[in-house]
């Protein structure tokens, strides 16, 4: 019979193993070295079967184990060290309370997946391991962050390979309290429910679970509790699981759900509320809705002066260069939730407008999340320099008279927790050669450190992991191991990993293109080459699972099999495996379509080189000697004319370059392949990390974002209130306002560097004041369209005199730039409380 319920029964510890609980339910476990190697010293062989995970641990060990453990006095030390080391770390001085100068409270930071470890499955894939990533360099940083999330008590979903190649999916129910959670509970003992109003007088509440990130708290709901209905309990059942109004729920409880549990966790807990927001993409973008409910029924705003409040404190981050990522909802649908009851005191049409795609090019039947995210977030960033570019343009037109490079969207670069990812063999040796296990600021090339003999024998450990890896799972995915299983992979061999998930733009079957020509490289006699690869494709996706059947047939065929091989269940814990023991990490996206792709990152700061499309980070962080730039086919006629020449350019890139650096070997090292390693290890060990990730979250938009919040909230909000106005006077006017003239003076025909451009604009503002405006001279090199640069310098004309209507602007500029030149007059709002003069989208221009 089937169990209706499962749960962990935990032991009784002994008072000298108590702080093993504290231990168990703090995740630091999964990234501290000594305190992960307490809890596999107490039973290795249990520790691996039950998935490395300390609470579960605690509930299999047994009390006979435990208390002979508690009676071991070097064990029992051991623990003690690893608790004073945790308190230390929870307590002590980071690099954000070294900061000068105001800083934030507390920070928010929403997001509908966490990818923290293995043993706490609450990811799907990049956008969650960022997540948990962000988390762990918080904490690391000292930096004051709670993150807010769901609960799914399936998780993502389990994968399987069937004989015929095709994807399978289980979802196995998970307990939070063998998991290490924590109910949050009130001053009483009760758990701590909050509750969302839904259409039909229907409520949907839930609990909180709390998860210990190091310093970082992790809030996740759970609608599994008795107040709901049956069909309620199943909202957060799993991650991405459905789509209509499931996944608005959802959606509507991490956004409006997720702020009123943070809410109740400062009372609870006496930590002030948030003063910065931070949603990673725009699922979580109901969230400013529900502050602006607060505002307006706490403290009297109106609607506008509730918007430019949230605004001010929100940062959006925008994770997808693809349309067909944004979640998108019929209007109607979002209208019947918002006519409900839900946000008390806001207009529901108003609410409505701000999420619709009421722009050109957009369809205004529709709610789209990022637009939502965009309008109530005045801090909004891409993932890296191209994926920046990628999003001004992909959502200009809700700023229509902007020219792309000014949309107020900025970029910053996604990293990696590299105490995570860096594999505990490559940490030992960090640590002897550098002192600590830090990568930033270690220098790798300095071969008396750290020898190339040293340097290849780590790897060289990494890559037999990874093989033993991989034999065990394909041996526990058939009910006997297959009769070659000792021939799968090499750890001699040049290895080529490939993972992530399996949209179609990843292209995980380019490699198959000329099946003939990947088999001839896989098989060579002399200098063979194995490629390793794993990933999931949405459950819904048959096109994906298409492309995964595909690369299985292809590894099950005689000739490669055991050269090529596709690991099922693509996790965290397989991940840990696959980067360290991969030579090289291989990507190749349709080109710009990789928001930033962190796998490379991850395999990079283990010594691996990176082969790759010139898209996402690689993009802005290849530099000839860390790797290979696949050469994109931007001119092809057709798609298939596309993969032909990038899937040629792949296969000449192993067989003449790869595969000759990694085999030329002097005295058994390849000097060459561990010369770019080095280099690799170094330079993108000062870049790729989360750590740099964060500290740039905070010094760019957290700060700015919290100094905001408290500007506009100043004596009753009178900022806020000023703000609201200005921008509905300037909206108002802006119709009225252009440009009737502008006279420049002071150049000949043929300009010479040294002169000085003088130039009067005069400017009908509509009834504005001039202080409300700024009349902005932009000017610089242009291209054979008369095109300004994207660098463009731009000088602020001063006002004078007003006559009849009409303002007087005057400037002058001196020419110091020689080549072609050109100018041109525009006129923007100006407020301190806007932190781009094209914000408002308005702008009046010459000519």
């Amino acid at each position: 019979m089937k169990a209706i319920r499962t749960f962990t029964v935990r032991p009784v510890l002994a008072h000298s193993l108590a702080p093993l609980n504290r231990l168990a339910s703090n995740w630091r476990w999964s990234w501290s070295r000594t305190t992960h190697a307490l809890f596999a010293s107490m039973d290795p062989d249990l520790w691996v079967r039950i998935g490395e995970n300390p609470a579960r641990m605690l509930g299999a060990l047994g009390q006979h184990r435990l208390n002979e453990l508690a009676d071991d006095e070097e064990f029992v030390a051991r623990v003690q060290a690893e608790d004073d080391r945790l308190e230390a770390y929870l307590t002590g001085a980071q690099w954000f309370q070294r900061l000068e100068g105001e800083t934030p409270a507390h920070i928010a930071y929403f997001s509908p997946e966490f990818g923290v470890d293995a043993s706490l499955p609450q990811y799907s894939g990049g956008l969650g391991i960022l997540a948990g990533d962000h988390l762990k360099s918080a904490s690391d940083l000292g930096v004051p962050l709670t993150g807010v999330g769901l609960f799914y008590r399936a998780g993502y979903f389990t994968q399987a390979i069937g004989d015929d190649g095709w994807q399978r999916e289980s979802y196995p129910l998970l307990d939070p309290y063998g998991l290490g959670l924590t109910l949050l509970r009130d001053e009483a003992g009760q758990p701590v429910e909050i509750g969302l109003d839904l259409p039909g007088g229907r409520h949907l509440a839930a609990r909180v679970w709390i998860a210990d990130i190091g310093r970082v708290p992790l809030l996740l709901l759970d609608a599994e509790t008795p107040s709901n209905t049956e069909d309620l309990r199943r909202v957060t059942d799993r991650l991405y699981g459905g789509g209509g109004e499931h996944r608005l729920l959802q959606e509507l409880l991490l956004g409006i759900g997720g702020v009123r549990a943070i809410r109740a966790w400062c009372a609870v807990t006496g930590r002030p509320t948030p003063d910065v927001y931070h949603t990673n993409e725009g699922h979580a973008g109901f969230q400013g809705l529900e502050r602006m409910s607060e505002l307006m029924t706490s403290d009297g705003l109106s609607f506008d002066e509730a918007l430019a409040q949230v605004r001010a404190s929100t940062v959006f981050t925008t994770h997808t260069p693809v349309p067909a990522g944004i979640d998108r909802f019929p209007r109607d649908l979002i209208a019947s939730h918002l006519g409900s009851g839900l946000l008390s005191g806001v207009d529901p049409a108003r609410a409505l407008s701000l999420g619709l795609e009421s722009y050109e090019g957009g369809d205004p039947s529709v709610f789209n999340m990022a637009v939502l995210g965009l309008h109530l977030g005045q801090h909004a960033n891409g993932v890296s320099l191209l994926h920046g570019r990628v999003s001004r343009e992909m959502f200009g037109a809700l700023w229509p008279e902007i020219d792309a490079e000014e949309v107020p969207i900025t970029s910053i670069t996604n990293g990696v927790h590299a105490p995570t990812w860096v594999h505990p063999a490559l940490k030992s040796v960090s640590e002897r050669a550098f002192g600590d296990a830090l990568t930033a600021t270690h220098d790798w090339r300095d071969a008396s450190v750290v020898s190339d003999e040293e340097l290849w024998s780590v790897r060289g450990v990494m890559k037999n992991e990874l093989v033993a890896e991989a034999r065990r799972r394909i041996s526990a995915a058939d009910d006997a191991a297959p009769a070659w299983i000792d021939d799968l992979l090499d750890p001699g061999v040049l290895t080529i990993g490939f993972a992530r998930r399996v949209p179609t733009y990843k292209r995980l079957t380019l490699m198959l293109r000329d099946p003939e020509r990947l088999a001839r490289i896989l098989t060579d006699p002399e200098r063979p080459v194995q490629i390793v690869v794993a990933g999931k494709s949405h459950p819904a996706d048959d096109s994906g699972k298409l492309l995964i059947q595909q690369l299985v047939r292809f590894s099950r065929d005689p000739r490669v099999r055991g050269r090529i091989v596709f690991l099922p269940d693509y996790d965290i814990a397989l991940a840990k495996r696959l980067y360290p023991g991969c030579d090289v990490w291989l990507n190749n996206p349709l080109r710009p379509l990789e928001a930033c792709g962190t796998s490379g990152m991850k395999a990079a700061l283990n010594g691996a080189l990176n082969l790759s499309i010139l898209d996402g980070w690689w993009d802005e962080w290849f530099d000839g000697k860390n790797g290979w730039a696949i050469p994109t086919a931007d001119t092809a006629a057709n798609d298939d004319e596309r993969d032909d020449t990038e899937a040629a350019a792949l296969y000449d890139l192993i067989e003449h370059q790869l595969v000759p650096a990694y085999y030329d070997r002097v005295g058994g090292v390849p000097p060459k392949w561990l010369a770019m390693v080095r280099h690799t290890m170094t330079e993108l060990g000062k870049k790729a990390t989360s750590d740099r990730m964060v500290r740039e979250y905070v010094i760019r938009l957290y700060l700015p974002a919290a100094a905001n919040d408290a500007d506009l909230r100043a004596d009753d909000f009178a900022a806020a209130r000023e703000l609201a106005a200005f921008v509905k006077r300037v909206r108002g006017a802006w119709p009225s306002v252009h440009i009737t003239n502008v006279d420049a003076t002071g150049i000949t025909q043929q300009a010479q560097a040294g002169d000085t451009l003088d130039v009067r604009v005069s400017v009908a503002l509509g009834g504005l004041s001039a202080d409300d405006v700024a009349v902005e001279l932009a000017s610089g090199p242009t291209n054979e369209d008369d095109l300004l640069s994207p660098d463009h310098a731009t000088l602020r004309l001063q006002a004078g005199e007003t006559a009849d209507g009409v303002t007087a602007f005057a400037g002058s500029l001196a020419l110091q730039q020689t080549g072609p030149f050109g100018y041109t007059v525009r006129v923007v709002p100006a407020h301190p409380g806007l932190l781009s003069p094209v914000e408002l989208g308005l702008v009046s221009i010459a000519g």
